[in-house]
């Protein structure tokens, strides 16, 4: 049986997600501002020893389906590709001493995403990558999509 009429044409796009979960720890502070100020802001957060957490994380792909595999991306590479972006450089690891990235940026939630994203390009087909949602608690969740930019005030 033959596909329905503009299903293997250009248009016929899907999203497909994959997710993992990953443990790591971090400190929320700020080389930028002092003691007090990141105590201020972060609280808790802000322990001189850290605090970990169980991350989950989505990652989202868009694309063609193909018609001869039926598939947007081979899910068996999405998972080596998310080990390789995700899992090897944060799983089990000291966000702010164990990974380079955060040497100097603040180890948020928000900036996780980034790294995440940025990490995912370098494997990816180009124009693949849809979304990074990260799940640092099941009330605090981040939606990173890279090429959203807020206009310039």
């Amino acid at each position: 049986m033959a596909p329905p009429e503009g299903r293997d044409g250009p248009s016929c796009l899907a999203r497909v997600s994959r997710r993992l979960c990953f443990s790591a720890s971090h400190r929320l502070h700020s080389k930028s501002l002092s003691d007090e100020e990141n105590r201020k802001l972060f609280g808790k957060c802000n322990n001189p020893n850290g605090h970990g957490h169980n991350y989950k994380v989505e990652v989202t792909v868009r694309g063609k389906i193909d018609p001869v595999t039926g598939m947007v991306i081979n899910l068996t590479d999405l998972k080596d590709y998310m080990q390789e972006a995700i899992m090897d450089p944060l799983d089990h690891k000291n966000l702010d001493k164990d990974v380079p990235y955060f040497a100097d940026v603040v180890s948020t939630t928000e900036n996780v995403a980034v790294f995440i994203w940025e990490n995912l390009q370098k494997h990816l087909p180009k124009g693949t990558l849809y979304k990074v949602k990260v799940y640092e608690t099941d009330k605090n969740i981040v939606v990173y999509k890279g090429e959203e930019t807020l206009p310039k005030k």
